[in-house]
């Protein structure tokens, strides 16, 4: 594998991403890259400890004439989204990313690649065992599961980090320097139902809506994307009047990705299925239309299939369908100082059918703290007149921009030297690990920045090989400077 991204440059950045490449990482299952974590550090005789959530802290001392540096705190998060093509044999928790050099992108094969946040692990690796990189302290923080809890974050001790300088290198937007975030929290439904049996002269269809591009809730909630979820249900309120029963819907994965792929299992009257059929035709018809620019490789279509063990009640499929039917998703706010900023926005994930009840997992965003919880109440009052259990998680902060950072200033104009141009400098719609990190130490001057990362979340996911050379350049010259 090494010598697929043998070549590149700089070498040991890429080096020690094609060794991350190959360590199993899901979120909440860790274990084998904290391991390696760990015994790198030992094996670089640096100062290593790892805190009671798993967090991994690795400290090097300054280089000759540094020593009176500021001390800095480089961080990124070890977990990866854990997403696959359906036709794409894989097993996360075994197997190695296999990657692959498609013109300027570094892309993976049928899953995520993990460049979110592998390559910033990389980079950390590669300045801690460099021997001719100039930097005060060092700190490199690797935190756990970023991805489906932010528990790393959560959980970091308020004083086990001596640095007051925090470089995050979990951004994905080569030339965009962030400063601030938004704040998140999730909402869920458990919503129970009642079976009934499967009755006589239907015939049962699987019903798919594929192909969509998806993508991170927060960066790209904004660009009109198709929703799974959401185009398969309208098709499943469309199909009442051809009797449609439902047994079983299945939709999105990952509580911060925009559900790409979803299906459902459903029976139709014999005498509807000549209408049903051309229905389903003219409805893909409509959806290549509508996501003709946004999201153009679309895809929708049904498929006989053997006769279900039971559908849903009329009244639980009415609740389901008319839920999500009415359940709103995307950018739902924008800034009125920030041109073209999402201010809040909802995601609605996953729906997935139970032994006993169906889950519905949503996410909410916003830099407002107010808005946040309106838009999660909204979400939740969508569902409230059915039989189910509703819950907000505790949610995290979002990230204050400091317009008297002194580690933005040095960002900017290592910036500018570097490749004569002015960075773009605002905030992120995307959650940061920096709001908790702020949170716990109220004085920690940050700033966020990476290479180009494009699909994160989703099987397109693909790392910009030039922006990555940018992004190990910048970070350096920061360091040098600061």
């Amino acid at each position: 594998m090494k010598n697929v991204l043998q070549g590149l440059k700089p070498e040991r950045l890429w080096f020690y991403f094609s060794e991350i490449l190959e360590i199993p990482r899901p979120s909440k299952k860790e274990e084998k890259i904290i391991k390696y974590l760990l015994d790198f550090g030992k094996s670089q005789g640096l100062e290593t400890v790892q805190d009671k959530i798993g967090n991994v802290i690795i400290r090097k001392d300054a280089t000759a004439g540094k020593e009176n540096s500021k001390s800095v705190v480089l961080q990124s998060h070890i977990d990866m989204v854990c997403e696959k093509n359906n036709d794409t044999v894989f097993d996360f928790d075994n197997d190695a990313i296999i990657p692959r050099i498609d013109g300027e992108w570094v892309k993976a094969t049928g899953t995520t690649l993990g460049a979110d946040d592998g390559i910033g692990i990389a980079a950390q690796l590669a300045i801690l065992e460099a021997k001719d990189i100039e930097h005060g302290p060092i700190e490199c923080l690797f935190t756990v599961d970023e991805e489906t809890g932010l528990t790393g974050a959560f959980e970091l001790d308020p004083e086990i980090l001596k640095s007051r300088t925090l470089l995050n290198l979990d951004s994905e937007d080569e030339g965009q320097l962030f400063i601030g975030c938004a704040g998140g929290k999730d909402t869920i439904i458990e919503m129970s139902y009642k079976k009934s049996p499967v009755p006589e002269n239907h015939t049962a269809f699987k019903i798919v809506v594929n192909g969509l591009m998806g993508g991170h809730s927060g960066d790209e909630i904004h660009k009109g994307l198709g929703n799974a979820n959401k185009l398969l249900n309208r098709f499943l309120f469309e199909c009442n009047k051809f009797g449609l029963k439902l047994s079983f819907f299945d939709g999105g994965n990952l509580r911060n990705a925009i559900a790409r792929e979803a299906f459902a299992n459903t029976i139709i009257p014999n005498e509807s299925v000549k209408e049903f059929t051309e229905f389903a035709d003219s409805f893909k018809n409509v959806l290549k239309s509508e996501f003709r620019i946004t999201d153009p490789g679309v895809n929708f279509f049904i498929e006989e299939i053997g006769q279900p063990d039971f559908i849903l009640s009329e009244k639980s499929q009415k609740q389901l369908i008319s839920s999500v039917y009415s359940c709103p998703h995307g950018a739902i706010s924008y800034s009125a100082e920030i041109e073209n900023f999402v201010q809040t926005s909802t995601n609605l994930a996953s729906v997935k059918t139970k032994e006993n009840h169906i889950l519905i997992t949503t996410s909410q965003r916003s830099s407002v703290e107010t808005e946040k919880d309106d838009i999660a109440n909204m979400v939740a009052n969508c569902f409230a007149l059915t039989d189910s259990k509703i819950y907000h998680t505790d949610g995290y902060p979002g990230w204050q921009p400091n317009p008297d950072s002194e580690v933005v200033a040095t960002t900017v104009r290592s910036y500018k030297k570097l490749f004569d141009q002015d960075p773009e400098v605002l905030a992120i719609h995307a959650g940061l690990e920096c709001g908790l990190i702020g949170d716990k130490y109220p004085d920690m001057d940050m700033i966020s920045f990476g290479p180009t990362i494009k699909g994160a979340h989703s099987p397109d996911e693909r790392l910009h090989i030039e922006s990555t050379i940018k992004f190990w350049d910048l970070l350096l010259d920061i360091l040098k400077n600061i």
